[in-house]
């Protein structure tokens, strides 16, 4: 991701009304028009435009050239709003590097078909161009230095020759700059020619990596030229005089980033059945880059993506793939120059293909979330071992390189919900799974337990109006009449007229049994019974007072459940579980079957707006559940003050978003609090910049800055790590929706409830400045 997109799309939606993507391509694009899906891939997947179209949009004033190169989330200039002091930014805590980050590139440098010492030229221009973006990784494409569609001409000594005196002025080249590169060659080793990656780090050669599978088929030749290289273990090459190491086997580990190793392989490798990189991330590499010249077919690029999202995924790392571009012959073959960067299955960042100039695609690998990912899979350590533990048996090269220090920004997309998807397409789908998850769920809770009625206490605010839909469209799937379920509203001191209409209005549209409670006069008899001020007259609203309605309407429910023969569905949700924001036992913590606990606050908003948008409903309901999202969220327990102002659930415990965000990061993948800072910073520091999820509303994008970000995450590490997990520990049955995890002692997170939270807190002071 680059500060052009950003700039891009923050311009487009500045207009009144905002342009589409489509817009803006039909008005601005010269000489022709930009299709909507062009912009698109500027705004979100890191492609970079021809020349000509660059200076277009700088005529324009939306971005410089030099925009592109920059990251998404360079540092603004000092005077910019919402940014720190020079003097605070030279903290520690603002580089990426100290929080496990790799920059990598993929680059598409100009080639010119047998001119060796262009090509040589060419990849150091681009290396130099990366030494300026700050990267640490640059992966060219296969045979970049001598290019790849040479025929016969590969095995004429005078252009194998040229090579190995060109491989000498590059490493030369090489000196001081930041990335370590990893170029492609032919070389020649005891009478074989073999198609190989180079190491290059800070003026020293490291190592090369022979091919391990040659095609043979169609187009390809390689067999007629090239020797495979798949059983070349512990050996060395003799490369311009010097012998440097030579085989499968090498893993390359930077001194100065720890989490940084790197495998290569080329090409057809990694459509081979077994991929060598995946016993090279056995063997701990967490950057596995792929070298390609691949030549481009009508459905090839679709392929790749599918190829180095599944590697990526299926070998817990990072896969960094270069293809050749412009400039190879196209005597029988096309090139598109496609640069991919994924990380555990997501795309990261992604090249404009086709382009005639050179080309960097840049994006911030995360390898301490390869790692931690890879702690928690032990099937990545069970595969590992039946290999014959290759860390045993594979030559770690350690190099020196200089990798920049301070802010450099995070060249990384980052969601702002991560619970929640960007785009609207995905949207859609896991809306329509994680619906459809607690409809199941409930669904075979009822057929297991044959109730005559569904218990559900219904207050008008997100959660009760999210499992009472649920109950529904499962009532619907079954074949069951909606008033078996018996929905209650309770009404309590701080329970508002709006809440209380919407509540019954979204029951007389269901069309469930709906009945009334005013829990006041018990709540009052037990409140005096109890010796508590407020039965005194004194307003007093502390814990108690808000436990002895909480706990009342629960327990109003579990005996109406027994007189009606059925079983009380909770309401509370994921967010609140981690948050310890329930009352426990005889409270909104306990039901029969807890259809939200696997569902975040965040999540929970879009899967209502998903109902009324796909129409599984009708527009009676859908028209209740608009105005139900339009509500301040609260639990009303706390009368209204003087002024009119309702009781606030994120005035006290923090906004959903920035929880939801902790919550992710820190059960997911158990990211050190300074990081989790660092990544919300990056995310929510300026609204303007960043992708949103679609749809979203304009007036709700928030943005906070550090100081209100370190204040929340302490505030979360309090409950989550040191108060909430008694609760947790003795949470009902519920399904779990998301990959981020869910928080039964059954499933994903299991932890002893007297722990206490110092070592977070104390992280989290030590490392992120107030």
């Amino acid at each position: 991701m680059h500060r052009a997109g950003e700039k891009i799309r923050a311009w487009r939606e500045a207009h009144e009304p905002p342009l589409t993507a489509g817009q803006f391509g039909e008005r601005y694009g010269a000489p022709e028009p930009w299709p909507s899906r062009t912009v698109y891939g500027w705004e979100t997947k890191g492609k970079i435009p021809r020349p000509a179209t660059q200076r277009r949009l700088a005529e324009l004033g939306i971005c410089e050239p030099s925009d592109w190169l920059e990251p998404a989330d360079a540092p603004p200039s000092p005077d910019a709003k919402g940014s720190e002091s020079v003097n605070e930014r030279d903290h520690p805590f603002y580089d990426m590097h100290r929080h496990g980050f790799v920059r990598v590139a993929t680059s598409t440098p100009r080639v010119r078909t047998a001119d060796v010492a262009y090509n040589a030229c060419a990849i150091v221009e681009e290396a130099q161009r990366a030494h300026e973006a700050h990267v640490d990784l640059l992966v060219y494409p296969e045979l970049s230095l001598s290019s790849y569609a040479l025929d016969d001409l590969v095995m004429q000594d005078a252009l194998l020759d040229a090579v190995e005196g060109e491989i000498a002025g590059i490493v030369a080249a090489s000196k001081g700059l930041s990335p370590v590169m990893l170029i492609g060659a032919p070389l020649r080793h005891n009478g074989r020619l073999y198609n190989c990656a180079l190491a290059i780090a800070d003026g020293a050669l490291l190592g090369a990596v022979p091919k391990s599978y040659l095609p043979n088929y169609r187009e390809f030749y390689e067999k007629r030229w090239f020797a495979h290289g798949r059983n070349i273990r512990g050996l060395t090459i003799s490369v311009g005089g010097d012998e440097i190491p030579f085989g499968t086997d090498l893993v390359f580990a930077s001194n100065q980033l720890p989490g940084f190793r790197l495998f290569a392989e080329i090409c057809e490798d990694f459509w081979a059945p077994d991929p060598p990189s995946t016993a090279g991330a056995l063997a701990g590499a967490t950057i596995l880059a792929n070298l390609s010249a691949s030549n481009i077919v009508i459905g090839k690029s679709d392929e790749r993506h599918m190829l180095c999202r599944a590697q990526s995924a299926r070998t817990a790392s990072a896969y960094v793939y270069s293809a050749s571009g412009h400039g190879e012959s196209t005597t029988d073959l096309a090139w598109d120059g496609q640069g991919m960067i994924f990380e555990l299955g997501d795309l990261l960042a992604e090249s404009e293909r086709f382009e005639l100039r050179p080309e960097l695609c840049i994006a911030d690998v995360d390898c301490d979330r390869i790692l931690a990912d890879r702690l928690r899979l032990q099937t990545f350590n069970d595969a590992a071992e039946a290999a014959g533990r290759p860390e045993d048996s594979f030559r770690t090269i350690r190099f020196d390189h200089a990798p920049a220090s301070g802010d450099i920004g995070l060249a990384r997309p980052i969601r702002r919900f991560p619970f929640v998807p960007n785009r609207l397409n995905r949207l859609g789908e896991d809306c329509y799974e994680a619906f459809n998850i607690q409809v199941d769920g409930l669904m075979r809770r009822i057929e297991a337990t044959r109730p005559k009625s569904l218990v559900i206490g219904i207050s008008g605010g997100l959660d009760s109006t999210h499992a009472l839909i649920v109950a529904a469209k499962a009532c619907d799937r079954l074949d069951l009449p909606r008033t078996i379920i018996r929905g209650y509203t309770m009404p309590g001191f701080g329970t508002s007229d709006e809440t209380k209409d919407n509540a019954w209005k979204l029951m007389k549209a269901l069309g469930i049994t709906a009945e009334e409670i005013d829990i006041r006069p018990s709540a009052t008899k037990m409140l005096e019974d109890i010796g508590h001020a407020f039965a005194d007259g004194h307003p007093v609203y502390d814990v108690t007072f808000e436990n002895v309605q909480a706990g009342l309407r629960t327990d109003y429910l579990f005996r109406l459940a027994g007189q009606h023969g059925g079983f009380v569905v909770g309401t509370g949700d994921l967010s609140e579980l981690a948050l310890g924001w329930c009352t426990y036992g005889v409270g909104d913590q306990m039901s029969h079957y807890a259809v939200n606990a696997g569902v975040p606050k965040t999540l929970i908003q879009y899967l209502i707006r998903w109902c009324t948008r796909t129409d599984q409903f009708d527009a009676a309901t859908d028209e209740v559940l608009g105005a139900i999202l339009a509500t301040e969220i609260s639990p009303e327990l706390v009368p209204a003050g003087a002024d009119g102002a309702i009781q606030s659930t994120e005035a006290k415990i923090g906004p959903y978003e920035l929880n939801d965000f902790f919550l992710h990061h820190v059960m997911r993948f158990g990211q050190r609090p300074s990081k989790v800072a660092f990544l919300a910073w990056h995310a929510w520091r300026d609204a303007a910049h960043g992708l949103w999820p679609a749809e979203f509303p304009e007036a709700k994008k928030n943005e906070y800055d550090l100081a209100t970000i370190r204040h929340w995450l302490e505030n979360f590490l309090r409950r989550f790590f040191a108060f909430s997990q008694f609760k947790r520990s003795a949470i009902p049955n519920g399904p779990k929706v998301s990959s981020g995890g869910a928080l039964s002692p059954r499933g994903d997170w299991r932890a002893p409830s007297d722990a206490v939270a110092d070592v977070w807190l104390e992280e989290l002071k030590a490392k992120v400045p107030e």
